[in-house]
């Protein structure tokens, strides 16, 4: 973790799913700016501490705080410094990919719009966007929550399982992506996935234990 002051602050957190074991029984955690890498095997509730920072779920006891933000006593402030999309939200599907981006810019004022285009670009979404995102292929929904968590200045961003399902083209664009970001030291970005990819650049990692059984 980067000795400046955290972005994100998690601290004694406990969830449970109904009727199930703790995933999380005081998990404690700091990111500053730059990557960090969540990491652990499948089922290890990689994906759920995700949804949890970003206030998607509410855990049974803990703090959150981004980017000075608490979760408890500011909600809707602390979301506005969280950028999250679980991949697999059919919340938006009704709407064309370039009035997600539109959306995306309205709740992150801080939005780049230049880099929002170099990344459309990148990723060769141009002629997807004025599609409903129910008409787009899981490589393209996953090229525009991309487009919108690189562009959104949000302080702390989250990314779950970056690469799943981009073709070769775009593992490339978004590697560079990420590897700039590391360096960037201005956000905090956690980005989940089995285990860290090698940037060529200097990242944190944290690795969620197995779940016995």
């Amino acid at each position: 973790m980067s000795a400046s002051r955290p972005l994100l602050c998690v601290e004694q957190l406990h969830f449970a799913w109904p009727g199930a074991a703790p995933l999380f029984d005081g998990l404690s955690l700091q990111a500053g700016p730059g990557l960090t890498w969540v990491c652990g095997d499948e089922g290890v509730g990689k994906t759920t501490l995700l949804a949890l920072i970003a206030g998607a779920l509410a855990p049974q006891a803990g703090r959150l705080e981004a980017a000075g933000t608490d979760r408890a006593r500011d909600p809707d402030g602390y979301r506005r410094q969280v950028f999250w999309v679980d991949p697999r939200s059919t919340e938006h599907d009704a709407m064309p990919g370039a009035g997600y981006l539109e959306a995306a810019a309205r709740h992150w004022p801080a939005l780049d719009e230049d880099l929002l285009a170099d990344c459309v670009d990148g990723f060769g979404l141009d002629e997807h966007l004025h599609k409903p995102l129910y008409m787009l292929s899981t490589g393209s929904r996953r090229k525009l929550w991309l487009c919108a968590a690189l562009a959104s200045g949000a302080p702390v961003t989250l990314i779950d399982q970056p690469f799943a399902a981009l073709d070769t083209p775009s593992i490339r664009f978004l590697r560079t992506c990420l590897a700039d970001a590391a360096t960037a030291g201005t956000r905090a970005w956690l980005v989940a996935d089995h285990e860290p990819a090698d940037l060529g650049v200097p990242a944190a990692t944290v690795w969620l234990p197995a779940r016995a059984g």
